[in-house]
């Protein structure tokens, strides 16, 4: 489980949900106090801005299907302090959050990769899917199984 402190929030990550939690007068007057859970499967993008010495950083968790609008330049933090799925920090918060980032990509990656979290073990990869595909093209022009055979079977392999 990593946990992190924020300016305007917490953040954890216990490997398959990131949870946003706002507490105090900030969190009020921001978004709201409250918690929000985000599986990773849902999150199809960290958007992040490092903190310096005279601005801080963000970062921010993009869900598919979500609502997002651009910040003008130069107001991109200020934008962020707003969102609820976004987390300010400061120069001495950088490192735990850029730890946790790399942490939320790397379960990101692994949930998208074939015999990951995300996928079946006894589902073939994409590469065996085509290399079927084409056996039963091969069978059915060599007349082995019918049109309807070889329709049945596609359904078969690509509904998984």
């Amino acid at each position: 489980m990593i946990e992190v402190k924020g300016h305007n929030g917490q953040v954890a990550f216990d490997g398959q949900y990131v949870t946003i939690t706002r507490k105090g007068i900030l969190g009020r007057m921001t978004v709201g106090k409250g918690e929000k859970r985000i599986h990773i499967s849902q999150i199809s993008s960290v958007q992040w801005k490092p903190a310096g010495p005279f601005v801080n950083g963000f970062i921010q968790f993009s869900a598919a299907g979500g609502n997002e609008r651009r910040s003008k330049f130069g107001s991109q933090t200020t934008s962020a302090v707003n969102d609820e799925n976004s987390v300010i920090f400061t120069t001495r918060q950088k490192t735990a959050f850029e730890e946790l980032r790399a942490a939320i990509e790397t379960a990101i990656a692994n949930h998208h990769t074939p015999g990951g979290q995300g996928l079946p073990h006894t589902v073939p990869g994409l590469q065996s899917v085509a290399d079927e595909l084409q056996k039963l093209l091969e069978l059915h022009e060599k007349g082995v199984i019918s049109a309807d055979e070889l329709n049945q079977q596609k359904r078969r392999l690509l509904d998984g």
